[in-house]
């Protein structure tokens, strides 16, 4: 896209207590200072992702802040790069990390292409660097095209500085020099950084102490130290530019399990050329764009068009290229997630896949026409995914080994839907199918409570009774009756069908209170912790919030129930519940309404704006979680369920304002909460969630296609038709 977007982002290298530069050590020697600065990534607010559409390159990049950030290899669970940066000096008074700068431009280079470009101008006004981004599609191999210019006239020096955090873990990595190139391994990967033209000095370090950025900033020089023997190992390489007699280099880091294999990768890829290279990449993903729907009508204007392509790319390149219908969540760690803590083993854990977003994503693919990829989904959901005892675990990594393990039964009742949309009623899906249904029919909490009761609800925060997990549920079982019956398991499809009416029935009891302070006529709750809506049972709302009855505390979860098709939009406690969020958790920005999770969320940022903790003491109110844009998404499916398409229409328009410059779509946006008397977060502006979040790329790619159609697509129709009629 052509918007243009400014910001500044400033601080150190390394995160954390940054030791002071260690005594110096011979030239070509071991560098002083191990371990180094302890390890951590990036922060979440991605401006670009991107990756060849090619299986062989299975290395994907992201951009935060003026630098690219994490670079994933071998598949999408497993970040192994940090970051990369320049430091641009003049050898006397100053070095500069150019991610530092406040001017930062981020753009797609086009509309059909994960390919980007990132301009960032000295505040000074001493020099400016282009720097354009890709991948290898014949290996795993980033490619860094870079145009530094002087503004003033003067030569300067120019330093690329990689910092490997190999195997998703950067406190046991090491490195060496090898001539002009530079190298980093571990026990399980390697890495590779060369330069063409070729370095003209190589150091290696320990981030903090006697890396490249520690040394130039303290002394304008670079010592060529040759080994690092083991820590956060970072590595820096002198360029050939100086923005006047020569202004132009290309950087690679090439990924592999061993050192050679690893420069022999980055060496192959420049032997090719950039513009070699970038031309096969363009390629991939437009004769991807080929085989799918082109962007709907619903979407007005060229921006919107061009963010539609680049969702539906971005959804694309979520899939892992070793494990197909591997898609996770997002290629970011937000917040805590990216400190490198034991807790997170030690990064996550959004680039895991949640089955639940794995849903969101296949159905927003599916809606664009690629119905391949959702086949993928699903094979990967039963295949790879389900469990012994019929349920999908909370998330996995790409390979579906679980991570973390609580029992939520939408995760395993999506999945159930996603086959029967897509018409699966082959022996080896029912059977899927079927152990996951007799798991939502015979499932138990540790107190014995009884299905629908979930572990946790779709936040993952709380169990209890939850409209939109009952939704699933719900909608799961009448969609495994109808596979039951093309299965020949008549008995199972009358027990499916009996059990969803059930559930069915029991929703107003568990979750609809008829006394809560928040409306005089029936609403729905976010949740109940006992199965009585009525009663004013308190729970601590987690994520350092209050404590409160569950009747005062609302979500729009309820809308599953009428995409779902299982209550009618213009049902009288619907119509209600949707008065009570509005006023309660719903806000108006400039870029449009959204809505909070649920009354005082706490899953966000501090009141400052700095990072959201799990640390803080309950009741303390610390952390607040903002707006949702995806939220806008479900509402605007909810309009259209409800014969108001104009609304809807208005809905996409508001998701498709939250984008970045370069088409990255956020998890929160800022709210009425924004930290006030600093500049920098405007209302209705992405925070430092996890961006690009696949679930808000998906819906505004379903929505977009159920604004056209006037109806809301993915409603399963045996669902509708068995509780409102056809």
């Amino acid at each position: 896209m052509r918007r243009t977007m400014f910001a500044a982002f400033a601080g150190l290298l390394v995160a954390g207590l940054v030791p002071a530069v260690a005594a110096a050590a011979p030239p070509g020697g071991e560098a002083p200072g191990a371990p180094g600065a302890h390890p951590s990534w990036l922060p979440a607010d991605k401006t670009g992702f991107g990756t060849a559409r090619a299986k062989a390159s299975n290395v994907w990049f992201t951009l935060q802040g003026g630098r690219m950030s994490e670079v994933y290899y071998p598949d999408l669970s497993t970040p192994s790069i940090r970051s990369l940066d320049f430091v641009v000096t003049d050898g006397r008074t100053f070095a500069t990390v150019d991610s530092s700068a406040h001017a930062q431009q981020v753009r797609r280079t086009s509309d059909d292409g994960l390919t980007y470009e990132q301009t960032i101008t000295d505040d000074q006004h001493r020099w400016r660097i282009d720097k354009t981004y890709v991948t290898d599609p014949a290996r795993a191999t980033v490619l860094v095209d870079v145009e530094f210019t002087s503004l003033t006239g003067h030569p300067y020096r120019v330093y690329a500085t990689a910092d490997p955090d190999l195997t998703n873990d950067g406190s046991d990595d090491s490195a060496r020099t090898d001539g002009n190139a530079l190298l980093a391994h571990d026990a399980k990967t390697a890495a590779a950084v060369t330069a063409s033209p070729a370095f003209t000095h190589t150091s290696v370090g320990y981030a903090g102490a006697s890396d490249g950025p520690t040394q130039l900033a303290k002394t304008f020089k670079l010592v060529d130290y040759g080994t690092a023997t083991k820590g956060n190992v970072v590595l820096t390489g002198q360029t050939t530019v100086d923005g006047v007699r020569a202004r132009h280099v290309e950087v690679a880091i090439g990924l592999d399990a061993q050192e050679n294999a690893a420069l022999g990768a980055a060496r192959a890829s420049q032997r090719r050329s950039f513009d070699d290279v970038e031309r096969a990449y363009d390629a991939g993903w437009r004769g991807y764009l080929h085989g799918v729907s082109g962007a709907p009508s619903s979407l007005k204007s060229a921006d919107e068009r061009s963010l539609y392509k680049a969702s539906v790319l971005t959804l694309a390149a979520s899939e892992d290229k070793l494990h197909p219908g591997a898609f996770i969540a997002s290629p970011s760690m937000p917040w805590r997630f990216g400190n490198n803590d034991p807790q997170f083993s030690p990064s996550g854990t959004y680039h895991l896949v949640w089955p639940r977003d794995l849903y969101q994503i296949a159905t927003g693919l599916l809606a664009a026409g690629d119905k391949p990829a959702a086949e993928r989904a699903l094979v990967f959901m039963f295949g790879t995914q389900q469990l012994t005892d019929g349920h999908l675990p909370q998330n996995s990594a790409v390979d579906g080994k679980p991570y973390w393990t609580s029992v939520q039964l939408d995760e395993t009742a999506f999945p159930i839907i996603l086959a029967q949309q897509l018409g699966r009623t082959d022996q080896k899906t029912w059977q899927g199918v079927r152990k996951a249904a007799e798991f939502l029919l015979a499932y138990k909490g540790d107190n014995g409570q009884p299905s629908p009761y979930t572990q946790q609800e779709r936040w993952e925060e709380q169990d209890g009774w939850s409209p939109s997990t009952i939704a699933s549920v719900i909608a799961g079982l009448v969609c495994a009756a109808d596979l039951a019956q093309h299965n020949g398991a008549a008995a199972d499809a009358a027990r499916y069908l009996a059990a969803a009416d059930s559930f069915r029935a029991g929703l107003a009891r568990e979750t609809i209170t008829t006394n809560g302070p928040l409306s005089k006529s029936p609403y729905f709750v976010r949740l109940t912790k006992d199965g009585n809506a009525d009663a004013g049972t308190r729970y601590n709302l987690g994520n350092s919030s209050v404590t409160m009855d569950q009747r005062a505390v609302t979500d729009a979860g309820f809308l599953e129930l009428v995409r779902l098709g299982v209550y009618r939009a213009d049902d009288p406690v619907i119509l209600n519940s949707i008065k009570v969020t509005d006023a309660q958790i719903g806000y108006t920005t400039p870029n449009g309404q959204f809505w909070h999770r649920y009354t005082d969320d706490g899953y966000g940022e501090q009141a400052d704006g700095s990072p959201w903790d799990f640390t803080f003491p309950a009741e303390s109110r610390t952390t607040f979680g903002r707006l949702w844009p995806l939220l806008a998404g479900e509402r605007g499916e909810y309009d259209l369920a409800d014969g108001n398409r104009a609304s809807a229409a208005q809905r996409l328009h508001d998701l498709a304002r939250v984008s970045s410059s370069s088409d990255t779509m956020p998890e929160q946006v800022w709210d009425e909460n924004a930290p006030s008397g600093q500049p920098g977060f405007p209302t209705g502006t992405p925070t430092a969630s996890a961006t690009p979040l696949a679930w808000t790329h998906a819906q505004f790619v379903r929505l977009a296609w159920a604004v056209r159609a006037g109806t809301v697509l993915e409603q399963p129709a045996v669902v509708r038709c068995h509780f409102l009629g056809c």
